[in-house]
């Protein structure tokens, strides 16, 4: 009798705390093919239960934000887990908010489903029922749906689970404040959970800053992505005579599709477009993100090198007058620092405060390998210090400010007050009295802006400069042509990045790379 009830205790113990176990004895799913069948977890939600497990172990809580393809089950996956927590614990409260009406009603009947086909021994008692809303009396629970429009959503609630489904499509005027008013109900608490999902809508509003933020380790929340080819039913049987083309080849190679995976790829792409094939069914995180500009720097070739990059090799902050480890340090080091190495930084400069543009500084070596980034909010004045500290530590690097606005200020401290030896200066030729004045710094301006975004397009195109930092390349990849012509970040991108790189790559002696002596030489100076 007593290992019976262990036993018992031990299997509604897993049924709480192991969701998938959970899923297949307690949930019914429908079908692509209308067939009501128990929930067993796909590979992409299997990616997402790995996440879902490493944040419970890391913080007591799940804060994911979800980069999907189209009908991966992620939602079915979301809905399940918060149905799973609320059904089963006390005084919990779940949310689901969507972009439009007849998908929160979609999302809200799949949630009755799981309710009305749960096995009755895990079935709690319900006192309310309505179109919204499913209220667990003796559990004090519920789980309500809304979406998301002009009035505030969950205003004086207390949140402890949230689904914010298609966050990239919620109404434009008022997502940013649904968002931050949402948020701001749920507490940092643990067996708390936010679900942020949607498939890429271009390069601004919340969703997009909210991928970027969590993709740099900036906002507390798990960047999950996972791939449309991890999906079995996306293929189609291959004609006789089927060849691939070059880039299908390519991409087969890389992802390891195979030929029906390819053959169902290539019809996608017929009927919708290569790039909303991309944003829709991507194969990493870059293809989604489409920007309504034409964009400066090859889109194809960034990508391609963003998915090669391993991270930086250590992250230092400014701590009095030395650099030291911290987790959270502006100085992102990609290259061991050599003593016998040249280097070259271009800074650009921001105001300092927080949610505005960064003040950064791109570093490069003799050989333009991007060896270190700095990137934070600080004052024009204080940076000047940054400057003349980062400078230091790269062998007195030479230092190009850009010197407009804010950078007048940071470029004039760092060589006069500061006296750092290798500022870069600017020389202009009088060409009535034949006279060069130089000055501080690098000045931008309708003249110089095309010629040094250009040197940088062209010193990418040819392979002459090797990225390493992936906030960088997210810039460039957003940096675009407006249709009045203008060269700039789209939307509410930051072009930061972008703008030091160009300054640093400009002001760069050019790649140089001894000849190597062979005995061929000797021979002929003798």
């Amino acid at each position: 009798m007593v290992d019976q009830q262990a036993a018992l205790l031990e299997v509604r113990r897993k049924l709480k705390e192991d969701f998938p176990y959970y899923a297949r004895n307690a949930l019914k799913i429908r079908t692509k093919d209308a067939k009501i069948v128990p929930f067993e977890l796909n590979a992409a939600q299997r990616i997402l239960q790995k996440a879902i497990d490493d944040s419970m172990a890391e913080t007591g809580r799940v804060r994911i934000i979800i980069l999907k393809g189209r009908q991966q089950g992620l939602s079915t996956y979301v809905g399940g887990y918060l149905y799973s927590r609320v059904s089963q614990s006390t005084a919990k409260k779940a949310i689901v908010v969507t972009h439009k009406s007849d998908s929160t009603t979609a999302l809200f009947n799949m949630t009755k489903r799981y309710h009305e086909n749960v096995p009755e021994i895990l079935k709690p008692s319900t006192s309310y029922s309505s179109r919204k809303e499913l209220v667990f009396d003796l559990l004090d629970s519920s789980y309500i749906v809304a979406t998301a429009g002009g009035e505030a959503i969950a205003r004086g609630e207390t949140i402890t689970h949230a689904h914010l489904s298609e966050l990239a499509f919620w109404k434009e005027g008022f997502a940013r404040e649904n968002l931050n008013g949402l948020l701001q109900s749920i507490p940092d608490a643990d067996d708390t959970a936010v679900f942020i999902e949607s498939t890429a809508n271009g390069v601004t509003g919340p969703f997009y800053e909210m991928w970027q933020g969590a993709v740099a380790g900036e906002n507390g929340y798990k960047a999950v992505f996972i791939p449309w080819f991890l999906q079995t039913e996306y293929r189609t049987p291959v004609p006789e005579g089927f060849e691939k083309t070059p880039q299908e080849q390519e991409i087969a190679l890389k992802y390891g599709l195979d030929d029906e995976q390819v053959y169902w790829r290539r019809l996608k792409v017929n009927q919708n477009g290569l790039d909303m094939f991309k944003q829709e069914y991507p194969c990493e995180p870059e293809e989604a993100f489409l920007t309504t500009g034409r964009p400066v720097f090859d889109p194809e070739q960034l990508t391609k090198r963003a998915a090669e990059l391993k991270g930086p090799i250590s992250r230092l902050a400014l701590e009095l007058t030395s650099w030291n480890e911290h987790p959270l340090g502006e100085l992102l080091l990609y290259r061991q620092i050599d003593p016998g190495e040249t280097y070259f930084i271009g800074a650009d400069v921001a105001m300092g405060v927080r949610g505005g543009d960064y003040s950064v500084a791109q570093v490069l070596d003799s050989e333009k390998r991007q060896v270190a980034v700095w990137r934070g909010h600080v004052h024009p004045d204080y940076y000047a210090e940054v400057l003349f500290r980062l400078g230091t530590l790269f062998n007195n690097a030479k230092i190009a400010v850009e010197a407009n606005n804010h950078g007048l200020l940071t470029v004039n401290l760092l060589f006069k007050t500061w006296h750092y030896p290798n500022v870069y200066m600017n020389v202009v030729e009088d060409k009535i009295t034949d006279v060069d004045t130089p000055n501080l710094g690098f000045i931008t301006n309708a003249k110089t802006k095309p010629l040094i975004i250009d040197d940088l397009r062209a010193a990418l195109r040819l392979g002459e400069l090797e990225l390493n930092d992936k906030t960088t390349i997210s810039e460039l990849l957003t940096f675009v042509v407006k249709e009045s012509g203008k060269l700039e970040a789209e939307g509410d991108c930051h072009d930061d990045c972008v703008m030091s790189l160009a300054i640093c790559n400009h002001i760069h002696d050019g790649v140089w790379k001894p000849i190597p002596v062979t005995a061929s030489h000797y021979v002929h100076a003798i």
